[in-house]
């Protein structure tokens, strides 16, 4: 009895190893004001190439200094997290760092941020899958400020609650590719009014919003890629025999009305996860693009002078 017992314990203590979170020690050439950064996803399903520090002898981009963070997203890459969470079954895949430790959450008061990003000239615009690059989420909640590629470019997205929804376009997608973008944001965290979020593009301002900022106590920041609606991306691919798909299989009128709504816009994790479910075997195999990113002078601050604006 002791004998399985311990074989029991020694089962949970790998599998609690294999998800622990993983630790990443940045350079200050890439990254300051964070007291630890460790990686989104965990144990084995976070890849070699996810995320790298690089080098500008390298032949890699570097927006100052000789460093620069790379990510890297394949087709399939999603695991899941201690928590229960699984990015499969979420429908999303993901390399991001997260800084959500002890000592780096925020519960009010005012911040400064800064990052620059820079997508390589073959980048792609992978519509309708969202592919979001950086983002301030809440523990134990909902994200608030996610910057996505959007269809018509990088954009910021407020959710603050259940009912408040906003999108603002940075970057256009003519712009995007084969260059820096330097992103400067000064937030106040407040479940009030007062609370404000304010985002610079190559100083110029592009975004000033007034008002509540949180639901939650606190907030914390992420920054890689995370990809969102993975079946949304292989429907919309696929809408060309997916009425071939209704004629054999049937369907309600909720998969009806998404059939249609997906040829001109998003449509909801569920019903796209319904419809994929429904209609795969109808399906031409579809491999979504490899998605990267650089991030540089990833950094956080409680003045403008701590992050290090560039002129």
């Amino acid at each position: 009895m002791k004998k399985l017992l311990g074989i029991v314990v020694l089962g949970l203590l790998l599998c609690n190893v294999g998800l622990a979170k993983i630790l990443v020690k940045l350079p200050k050439d890439t990254s300051s004001g964070f007291k630890k950064v460790h990686k989104s996803l965990t144990g084995k399903y976070y890849k070699d190439y996810g995320m790298q520090v690089v080098d500008k002898k390298d032949g890699h981009p570097v927006r100052a200094g000789e460093q620069s963070i790379r990510f890297e997203v394949r087709d399939g890459d999603c695991g899941k997290d201690p928590d229960g969470w699984s990015d499969c079954k979420g429908d999303r895949e993901r390399h991001e760092l997260s800084v959500a430790g002890k000592k780096d959450l925020m519960s009010k008061g005012e911040y400064w941020f800064s990052w620059s990003i820079y997508f390589p000239t073959d980048h792609q615009n992978l519509y309708p899958l969202s592919n979001n690059y950086g983002q301030f989420h809440q523990k134990k909640g909902e994200p608030v400020f996610m910057f996505k590629e959007l269809r018509s470019g990088y954009s910021v997205v407020r959710t603050i609650g259940d009912l408040d929804y906003d999108e603002r376009r940075l970057i256009r997608n003519d712009d995007m590719s084969g260059k820096w973008h330097d992103i400067l944001i000064n937030a106040k965290w407040s479940k009030k009014d007062d609370g404000f979020f304010k985002v610079w593009v190559n100083d110029k301002l592009k975004y000033d919003y007034k008002g509540p900022t949180k639901t939650k106590k606190y907030v914390y920041e992420k920054f890689g890629i995370y990809s969102t609606g993975v079946t949304r991306y292989k429907n919309y691919k696929n809408l060309d025999v997916m009425e071939k798909c209704f004629e054999k299989k049937g369907n309600t009128d909720d998969e009806y009305t998404a059939f249609y709504t997906l040829k001109s816009k998003k449509i909801k994790h569920y019903i796209s996860v319904q419809l994929y479910n429904k209609c795969k075997s109808f399906y031409k195999p579809v491999k979504i693009p490899t998605r990267v990113v650089y991030f540089d002078e990833v950094r956080r601050g409680k003045t403008k002078e701590k992050v290090g604006v560039f002129k």
